[in-house]
């Protein structure tokens, strides 16, 4: 009698255990969302994002509760290509993703206002810093990216750009007659030079010039050992061209608003806090990055300052063209650019062109 006590207990036992995290699981919801890039993991701001922005997010629901992200996650063009990163956000082909307002010079012209203004600061922190303020707090600058359906959430910053090359450019004469990839809108940074650039992202540089289309490639440190370009571009001009605001991660506006506001925080914070997350690893990894390649045979010089600033002085108006450009479309370039150049003054930044006069 006895013993058919203790088996009723027991089954009584387990039974409510079973019912207690059937119901705790049942409580809790499951939210299906897309993580995605067309660069892979390796390219830095990707793996914040994938790694630090995601994670945040995860900690910050599971503190609550109540909600939990089932991630499906896609990099390295799995899903869409390069020159696609705001369509498909925009469209729904993912609901968070790395977009490169970089590769928007006609849909989202204002964000790129700091490639219209070379030279002007080397401070990935400061320039991210800026851009972040503006993409925030300037009405046509929300517009532009709230009028393509997308919901900002934190800047993507790129450090200073330098010139990776077959051949050494030890002075600025020495870009006579080459070809460079840059991205579309880094390609005004050659305007005058004697260089021919040539639209292109970090996937597409390393074949460009093992197969001879390019001479070499203006970019960045922590981009270029990814993809190993200083294999086949072993010199490495410093030109300290001017860090850059790129982008952002980003959310289709109209998921991000059917999300239950506990999500909604979560993601905004996580966004909030990746590009401190971003600068500080980039920073961590510069260096790094430079050894691995003087390692690997790579040669390193630093050009002139006597250079630098005949650089920025051939240049032509670029800032200028694109403010009428734009202005003529009625969007306030000029106002954005004033506010850019306003901004990185008072952080200490010495402009090689003073863009904005």
């Amino acid at each position: 009698m006895q013993g058919n006590n203790v088996r009723t207990l027991v089954a009584a036992t387990v039974f409510a255990a079973f019912t207690v995290g059937a119901g705790t699981a049942s409580a809790q919801q499951v939210i299906n969302l897309t993580l995605a890039s067309s660069h892979p993991t390796t390219f830095l701001p990707v793996s914040v994002m994938a790694g630090f922005f995601k994670n945040e997010i995860d900690r910050q629901l599971k503190e609550g509760g109540k909600f939990r992200i089932n991630w499906k996650e896609a990099y390295a063009g799995t899903l869409y290509k390069l020159q696609d990163t705001m369509e498909a956000v925009r469209d729904g082909i993912t609901d968070i993703g790395y977009v490169g307002s970089v590769w928007e010079s006609d849909t989202m012209p204002l964000s790129n206002v700091t490639f219209f203004a070379p030279f002007t600061s080397g401070s990935m922190e400061v320039v991210m810093r800026i851009g972040d303020k503006l993409m925030r707090e300037h009405p046509a600058l929300r517009k532009e990216w709230e009028g393509n359906n997308l919901k900002y959430l934190g800047p993507i910053g790129i450090e200073t750009y330098h010139l990776w090359t077959r051949t050494p450019v030890t002075k600025f004469e020495d870009l006579r007659g080459k070809r460079y990839n840059a991205p579309a809108t880094a390609l005004q940074w050659i305007r005058n030079t004697g260089a021919v650039g040539v639209d292109g992202g970090l996937p597409t540089y390393y074949t460009n010039v093992q197969t001879g289309v390019v001479d070499g490639a203006i970019s960045f440190y922590t981009g270029i050992l990814p993809i190993r370009l200083h294999e086949v571009a072993s010199h490495v001009t410093e030109v300290d061209l001017g860090a850059q605001f790129a982008g952002a991660v980003a959310i289709n506006l109209e998921r991000f608003r059917k999300l239950p506001k506990e999500v909604q925080d979560a993601i905004e914070k996580a966004g909030s806090g990746y590009s401190a997350e971003l600068t500080k690893q980039t920073v961590e990894r510069i260096e790094s990055s430079k050894k691995a390649m003087i390692d690997a045979g790579a040669k390193i010089v630093k050009l002139s300052e006597t250079d630098r600033q005949k650089w920025a002085a051939t240049l032509p108006d670029v800032a200028g063209e694109w403010v009428k450009t734009n202005e003529a479309k009625g969007l306030p370039a000029g106002e954005v650019l004033r506010a850019f150049m306003t901004e990185a003054r008072k952080a200490g930044a010495k402009p090689l062109r003073d863009w904005d006069k």
